[in-house]
């Protein structure tokens, strides 16, 4: 072998590399963790209250717009959230950190299987997968106290 076919070896192989993730990248669809909105939206519904959320476009929202219509309670949980745990879990291919973390985002915490509907500051922690984010504004998350809560497709 020359140096010349090694050196053009090389360069095919990556080509070939940068080029192939690309393609297949294209056939799966979206990254996993992608936090571009889509067209699902979400209502929730719960002590006389109604919120919508636009859910992004991650297996892990597609998931949860699956299960829908629910019915739930909703509660308090660390001065900056409500909860509520889901029949099923989610799967957790949307998993992984993000920034940006504010109030009004939709999350599921895979490690108890239960929605968090954030109203005030939080961080990102390992199992916390952002589904999509509160619409025009987060107001009625900021009722205390437990209640029935219905989510719907819109």
């Amino acid at each position: 072998m020359t140096s010349g076919s090694i050196h053009r070896r090389t360069l095919l192989g990556a080509a070939l590399a940068m080029t192939l993730p690309g393609v297949a990248w294209g056939q799966q669809g979206t990254d996993p963790a992608s936090q571009e909105a889509t067209h699902m939206q979400v209502r929730f519904s719960f002590n006389g209250e109604t919120l919508t959320a636009t859910l992004y476009d991650n297996p892990s929202a597609r998931d949860f717009y699956a299960m829908l219509p629910l019915d739930l309670t909703v509660d308090n949980y660390a001065q900056n959230e409500k909860i509520a745990y889901l029949p099923r879990r989610l799967t957790e291919e949307a998993s992984g950190p993000f920034g940006n973390e504010r109030p009004g985002d939709l999350c599921y915490f895979a490690p108890w299987g239960n929605l968090a509907l954030f109203y005030a500051g939080y961080r990102w922690s390992s199992g916390l997968v952002r589904l999509g984010r509160f619409d025009s504004g987060f107001e009625p998350l900021l009722t205390r106290g437990e209640f029935p809560l219905h989510i719907e497709a819109v």
